[in-house]
C-alpha cells in the first residue's frame, strides 16, 4: 500500500493544531487548513497538505521567523473599487482569502472589485480564491506571483516564477466553469510528487543550465528550470512566457511586491491580484447561467476524436475528485505521511489519523 485514506476535516483540523502551535491565531490557522486542504480534496495534490511540513512559506517558514504568525494585515491605499493590501509577511493562505473577500465586497457596491497584495508569502491553489467568487453570482479572478523557476522562450536562464491564473464564472444546471492553471508548461508541485514518488518526469517539462531539455529532477532543482507553457519555441512557449510576464504586472509591478526575479529588491515576499465581477452590473444572472450552460454543454456533446476520452470541461475533474474525495476520504502518499507524523511529532501535538476503512 502507497497510499492512505485521510478525511478533509481530520486533515484541516491536524493543520490546525500545527499551525496554532506555531504562533498563528487559531482562526487564522484553521482558515489556512481549510484553503490548503480544499487543494487535495479537488485533486491539486502539489499544492495541497504535502506542503505543510515542507514548503518554505509553511511551517519551516514559522519555525524560521521568515513568516509573520499574527501579521498586521493592512489596506495600504484604496478606491471604492480597488484596493492595495499589505500582507506584513503573514502566511498568504490567510492574505489571499481576506483579499478575496475585499475585492468581492467591493465589486457588490460598484459592480467590479480588484485588490492586489504585496508582502505576502506562497497562498497555494489560485483557484480557491477565484471560486469564492462564485457563490456570490460573480466571476473570480485570482493570480499570484513567485520567485523565478520557468525559462522564457530562447532563453537558458529561469527568469519567472510559475505564475498561475484562475478564473471561476458561475454557470445553472452545469458545473461552474473553473481555469486553474500554471504559466510554466506544469506547476513545480508537480516535480516535488515525481521526486517524493520516485518517478521520472516526461519530456517537455523541463531545462538544464544551458537551456536544454532534461527529466533529471535533481538536475532541475540544481541548475535548470521549468519550460514555458508550451514547452517549446516551435510548440508556441512564447505564450506561456508572456502570460508569465503579465501575472508578474498585475501582482509584482501593480502591487508593488516586485516582479519574479526582483522580489527579494522590494522587501521580500510575493504579490498576489484578485478580482471579482458582479454578473448582473453586466447581464441577468440568469441569461448568464443560461448561456455558461449552453456553452459547456456543447464542449460536453462534441464528438470525441477517440471514443475512450470524452471531451471535458474545464475544472470537471477537480470537481468529479472533490465529490469522490468527501466521501472517500484524501489519499496521501506514505512519504507524505511521514512527514506530517514527523512534523506532529516535532511540534508537539497528536498526529492525524487516517480514516476507518469499512469493512
Amino acid at each position: 500500500m502507497t497510499t492512505v485514506r485521510y478525511d478533509a476535516q481530520e486533515l484541516i483540523g491536524f493543520t490546525e493544531r500545527v499551525l496554532s502551535t506555531l504562533g498563528m491565531e487559531p482562526s487564522d490557522a484553521r482558515l489556512a487548513g481549510e484553503v490548503l486542504v480544499d487543494a487535495d480534496l479537488m485533486g491539486i495534490d502539489s499544492h495541497g497538505i504535502a506542503h505543510l511540513p515542507a514548503h518554505g512559506s509553511y511551517a519551516p517558514a514559522l519555525r524560521d521567523g521568515k513568516v509573520n504568525p499574527r501579521p498586521n494585515i493592512s489596506i495600504v491605499r484604496e478606491t471604492p473599487a480597488t484596493a492595495l493590501i499589505d500582507g506584513d509577511r503573514g502566511m498568504g493562505l490567510v492574505t489571499g482569502h481576506r483579499a478575496m473577500r475585499l475585492a468581492i465586497e467591493k465589486a457588490k457596491q460598484t459592480g467590479v472589485g480588484s485588490v492586489a497584495v504585496r508582502n505576502s508569502r506562497h497562498y497555494g491553489a489560485a483557484g480557491y480564491y477565484a471560486m469564492m467568487a462564485v457563490p456570490e453570482e460573480m466571476i473570480g479572478m485570482s493570480m499570484t506571483n513567485a520567485g523565478p523557476w520557468f525559462v522564457p522562450a530562447h532563453a537558458k536562464k529561469k527568469l519567472i516564477g510559475t505564475n498561475p491564473i484562475a478564473v471561476a464564472a458561475p454557470a445553472g444546471k452545469e458545473q461552474p466553469f473553473l481555469c486553474d492553471l500554471a504559466t510554466s508548461t506544469v506547476a513545480m508541485g508537480k516535480l516535488e510528487i515525481a521526486r517524493r514518488e520516485g518517478k521520472p518526469i516526461p519530456p517537455g517539462w523541463a531545462l538544464d543550465a544551458l537551456g536544454q531539455p532534461t527529466q533529471d529532477i535533481e538536475l532541475v532543482y540544481r541548475e535548470g528550470g521549468l519550460t514555458a507553457l508550451g514547452s517549446t519555441a516551435a510548440t508556441s512557449s512564447y505564450k506561456g512566457y508572456a502570460l508569465g510576464a503579465m501575472v508578474d504586472v498585475f501582482t509584482g509591478i501593480l502591487s508593488g511586491a516586485g516582479y519574479s526575479m526582483a522580489l527579494g529588491a522590494y522587501g521580500g515576499g510575493v504579490g498576489h491580484f484578485f478580482s471579482a465581477w458582479r454578473v448582473d452590473a453586466f447581464l441577468p444572472v440568469a441569461e448568464f447561467k443560461a448561456m455558461m450552460d449552453q456553452m459547456q454543454r456543447m464542449f460536453l456533446d462534441a464528438e470525441p476524436a477517440d471514443p475512450a476520452l470524452p471531451v471535458r470541461l474545464p475544472g470537471q475533474r477537480e470537481f468529479e475528485t472533490r465529490a469522490g474525495r468527501s466521501v472517500d476520504g484524501i489519499p496521501l502518499h506514505i512519504s507524505v505521511i511521514k512527514t506530517l507524523e514527523d512534523l506532529a511529532d516535532s511540534v508537539g501535538v497528536a498526529r492525524p489519523q487516517p480514516k476507518a476503512v469499512a469493512v
